[in-house]
């Protein structure tokens, strides 16, 4: 097993990894709306926070040496299933391959942000 880690995502704020590769495959944390360079949460909406967590999710996955055509499942967790759309739209733009996907409402996320994405890869 081999621990990922890149200065282009956000650090891990606790006792995890941003990413672990094992047998061909990278599991990512999930991700949130976290800028890097700042460490703070600067979009306040649903699209805004959906790009950073795409950013956060690329950078993971190219210091793997994969992208997002990799992406064979992805969890998703939402605070308001109202933002569905339009978080698809952002979603959909990254994810063209259409890798499986479970989408859940949570009664809240890490920072209060709208958005957290996880990632499951094959190389």
């Amino acid at each position: 097993m081999k621990t990922l880690h890149t200065p282009n995502a956000p650090a891990a704020i606790g006792p995890y990894s941003q990413a672990v590769e094992v047998n061909g495959f990278v599991f990512t944390s999930g991700q949130i709306a976290i800028d890097p360079a700042t460490g703070n949460v600067e979009a306040g909406d649903i699209v805004g926070q959906t790009e950073q967590i795409m950013k956060n999710l690329g950078a993971i996955l190219a210091e793997a040496g994969c992208g997002f055509e990799n992406a064979v499942k992805t969890t998703c967790f939402l605070a308001d299933m109202g933002d569905f759309a339009a978080f698809n739209e952002v979603y959909g733009k990254y994810f063209t391959t259409k890798p499986a996907r479970s989408c859940v409402a949570v009664k809240q996320l890490p920072k209060n942000v709208l958005a957290e994405v996880e990632v499951i890869a094959a190389k």
